[in-house]
C-alpha cells in the first residue's frame, strides 16, 4: 500500500514546489532552527522530530510538520506518509538509546482534546513496564468513561 501511495502522490497530491510553507513567527514549532526551542532528533523535507520540552518519559518526542498546520486532518496523504516514515526512523533511534518495551502515539487534535500549541505535533512516547501503575486503557484514559475495570 505504501508503494501505491508513493506512486500516486508523486503525480497527484504533492504540493507544488512553488507553494510556500506557512510560517508563524510566534509559534515554537515554526522556529525549528532555534536550538533553544527545538532539540531535533531527526528530520526529513516535510517534518522534524523534536524532543518534547516537558517529556512524559525519557525520549518523548514530537513529529512536527514544517508547514504550519493545526490539525492532523489538515495534512495531505503525502504528508501523512512522510510523518509516518520519519516516526519509524525516530523510533529506531529511540530504541537504540532508551530501549523501550512499547510506545504511546497520540495527537491532541483540538482544544477539547488537550491541544496546547496550535501547530500539529504527534507525540511518540517510549514506554516501559511499571512506568505507570496501571497502563490498561492507554490513551483512552484521557476521556471520561475509561475505567478498564468496567470493560470486563
Amino acid at each position: 500500500m505504501i508503494g501505491l501511495l508513493q506512486r500516486r502522490h508523486r503525480h497527484e497530491h504533492a504540493r507544488p514546489p512553488s507553494e510556500p510553507l506557512a510560517i508563524t513567527t510566534d509559534c515554537i514549532f515554526c522556529q525549528a532552527d532555534d536550538p533553544s526551542l527545538n532539540r531535533i532528533l531527526c528530520e526529513n523535507d516535510l517534518f522534524f522530530a523534536r524532543f518534547d520540552n516537558f517529556p512524559a518519559n525519557p525520549g518523548h518526542i514530537e513529529i512536527v510538520p514544517r508547514r504550519h498546520v493545526v490539525s492532523f486532518f489538515d495534512l495531505d496523504e503525502h504528508e501523512v506518509l512522510s510523518a509516518y516514515i520519519l516516526m519509524r526512523k525516530a523510533r529506531d533511534l529511540l530504541d537504540e538509546k532508551y530501549f523501550p518495551e512499547a510506545y504511546t502515539i497520540g495527537v491532541n487534535d483540538g482544544k477539547a482534546a488537550g491541544r496546547s500549541i496550535d501547530h500539529l505535533h504527534i507525540h511518540l512516547i517510549p514506554r516501559h513496564h511499571g512506568d505507570v501503575d496501571d497502563p490498561r486503557g492507554g490513551i483512552r484514559r484521557a476521556a471520561p468513561n475509561s475505567d478498564p475495570d468496567a470493560w470486563q
